[in-house]
């Protein structure tokens, strides 16, 4: 009896697996005949995607703008370093004859450069935040600075300020924007690279006889090394000082070379200096024909 009730109850089961699997084959046929109404649907950008997507196209806008403003600042400032250029040249042919005429002509010159090339700074900076697009335009600030304290010492002997630059750039700013202003790092880069215009002048000045002028320079340039050497080391980002500043020690070492050698051997240079008709037997040649 328990054998039968055990094969009984083993065919029941078997018969009901068997039942359970013919009943879901079809199913599993009729999803396989039919694959496209059981595949998944494209999921659906959310709706919040298109806000994202019109953040970042402002961003986009934001730095295009910025990079062709960029652009537009390096050929303004490539503009004034090449004019302020010549205003510097014009200034080097100064002699104790022209010197009236040449200091008109330079500053005619520095008004042009400040009127046209430095109002395009002007207004392509003002009511923009200055650092982010610095070094897009300080190296022709630092030009337009050599080229007005250069021309500012030649007719006064003294230097020009960093307020007297701003205020004359206040004339070219709208008043209902907030103004460009030249901010005092650019104006010690550039009045550093004033002392190596200064040396050349020196020079210039010693050679047409005009010791006297020679050594103001010199004495100038001293003072200016002088402070500078003191204000450097405290500065947050002095690299480009530093060089500067190392410059300014060779032509300051130039000008009192040059100024020392007239005064210990003034009887044999003053016969040779500011004349029109130098005698060259002092090198130890005869004169030219």
């Amino acid at each position: 009896m328990f054998k039968f009730s055990h094969y009984h109850r083993f065919t029941i089961a078997v018969t009901h697996m068997a039942a359970r699997k013919s009943h879901r084959l079809p199913q599993m046929a009729g999803a396989s005949s039919s694959p496209f109404e059981t595949a998944k649907k494209p999921r659906t950008m959310a709706t919040g995607s298109s806000a994202i997507k019109d953040e970042f196209a402002k961003h986009a806008e934001y730095l295009n703008n910025l990079n062709e403003k960029r652009e537009r600042i390096v050929k303004a400032s490539r503009d004034v370093t090449m004019n302020s250029k010549k205003v510097i040249f014009q200034v080097h042919r100064i002699s104790k004859y022209n010197k009236e005429e040449i200091l008109s002509k330079a500053e005619d010159d520095l008004a042009a450069v400040t009127n046209q090339f430095m109002a395009k700074l002007v207004k392509e900076l003002q009511g923009t935040d200055f650092w982010k697009l610095r070094r897009a335009y300080t190296f022709g600030v630092q030009e337009y600075i050599e080229a007005a304290t250069f021309c500012r010492f030649c007719k006064t002997g003294t230097l020009l300020n960093l307020s007297e630059i701003n205020s004359s750039l206040l004339v070219l700013s709208d008043k209902s924007i907030e103004p460009l202003q030249i901010n005092v790092l650019d104006y010690l880069l550039g009045v550093a690279d004033l002392t190596g215009e200064l040396m050349r002048l020196a020079i210039g000045r010693i050679s047409d006889g005009e010791i006297e002028y020679a050594q103001k320079i010199c004495q100038f340039v001293r003072d200016l090394y002088r402070e500078l050497i003191v204000i450097v080391p405290l500065m947050d980002d002095h690299v480009e000082m530093k060089k500067k500043m190392e410059v300014m020690l060779q032509s300051v070492t130039k000008i009192e070379n040059a100024c020392f050698s007239v005064h210990v051997r003034g009887s044999e240079y003053i016969p040779l200096l500011g004349t029109d008709n130098p005698d060259f037997s002092f090198f130890g040649i005869s004169d030219f024909e």
